[in-house]
């Protein structure tokens, strides 16, 4: 089978937008390609190799590369996406000079190429993630995350991704209640529950990903700790459903949690701050993560008026994860709560 490869060469901070305009479009897979430049530093503070060559995509850029089947209209799919990446814009975040070319491939030379470069590889001081079709044999204490990402979701290794993996192995003593927003792949529900974590709240508004979060949750041995469901953000926490089975059944941990974690756009994380905060106990943490540089002082100032406390700030190349901690005592905020509100 033959598919068209639609790439995209733009800058890092927009990788997450426009791979989510492909996947609305249709794509059948994203497959994403940041700089590695000479002068870019990589992590190897756990031994971790590295499989692929460093390249030449200049610092800060980065390319996107979407796959739709053979049918379809290309030149439909770029016209449409052309005034979606210029619209980034008028949120202050920057898609550069950006390219959009595309050619046809065969399917053999994509769908499975990619697993060749995705290697076991430590992410925390006890974390390793490791695909499923790859054998390796953990060290004492070591705990390790069994993945096959697909074709969708990434390997997890992204600096937003390790950043909150490393915060949650900080934060989690063990028993706590934890809500995951954005699951995806389902990597951070699953480390959560691996790390100690009683009860997980999976949630993503993709279908596609509450499927690939639940193969992975079970590849994993996770099914009775991690409940998976298709949710607009919090929305499930008020009883909206997102139109599947899942919705009808009670959620299986109980307001208010211990722990939040959300990695995805900073739009997004500010959009429902106040949310977050109502769903935390006293002396909750949030970790909010996928906040590019440029967007730091904004939810900075969105967590403090929201009430938070921000505690820590990690930073990976140009991306923020945010610590932040709801005040022990709260006498002084309003009494809101999600459920019945």
């Amino acid at each position: 089978m033959k598919w068209h490869e639609l790439t995209i060469a733009t800058t890092e901070e927009a990788i997450e937008m426009i791979s989510n305009f492909l996947h609305e479009m249709g794509a059948g897979g994203v497959a994403i390609e940041e700089s590695g430049t000479l002068n870019k530093q990589r992590d190897t503070s756990y031994g971790q190799w590295y499989e692929l060559p460093l390249n030449d995509i200049p610092e800060g850029c980065a390319v996107i590369k979407g796959y739709f089947p053979e049918e379809t209209d290309m030149e439909r799919i770029a016209g449409q996406l052309r005034p979606s990446i210029e619209q980034l814009r008028e949120f202050d975040i920057d898609p550069g000079h950006y390219e959009i070319s595309v050619k046809t491939v065969d399917e053999e030379d994509w769908a499975n190429a990619w697993k060749q470069y995705f290697k076991p590889i430590r992410v925390t001081e006890r974390l390793t993630i490791k695909p499923t079709w790859e054998t390796y044999a953990p060290e004492k204490d070591e705990i390790v995350i069994e993945l096959d990402p697909g074709m969708a979701f990434g390997t997890g290794t992204h600096p937003t991704t390790s950043l909150c993996l490393k915060t949650i192995e900080s934060v989690i003593r063990g028993g706590e209640q934890v809500i995951d927003v954005g699951t995806g792949s389902g990597i951070l529900a699953i480390g959560a529950g691996l790390l100690g974590a009683d009860r997980v709240l999976a949630l993503d508004l993709d279908p596609v990903a509450v499927s690939s979060a639940k193969e992975n949750i079970r590849l994993n041995g996770l099914e009775d700790k991690i409940d998976v469901r298709r949710s607009d953000l919090l929305g499930v926490l008020r009883g909206e459903t997102a139109g599947d089975e899942d919705g009808r059944r009670p959620l299986r941990l109980s307001l208010p949690v211990d722990i939040i974690v959300a990695n995805i756009l900073a739009e997004i994380i500010l959009l429902f701050i106040d949310d977050v905060y109502d769903a935390l106990k006293p002396g909750g943490i949030y970790i909010a993560s996928g906040i590019y540089k440029n967007k730091e002082s904004d939810v900075a100032a969105g967590l403090a008026a929201a009430g938070f406390e921000i505690v820590d700030r990690r930073r990976d190349e140009d991306w923020i994860a945010f610590v932040a901690a709801k005040p022990s005592v709260d006498d002084d905020a309003p009494d809101r709560r999600l459920r019945g509100e």
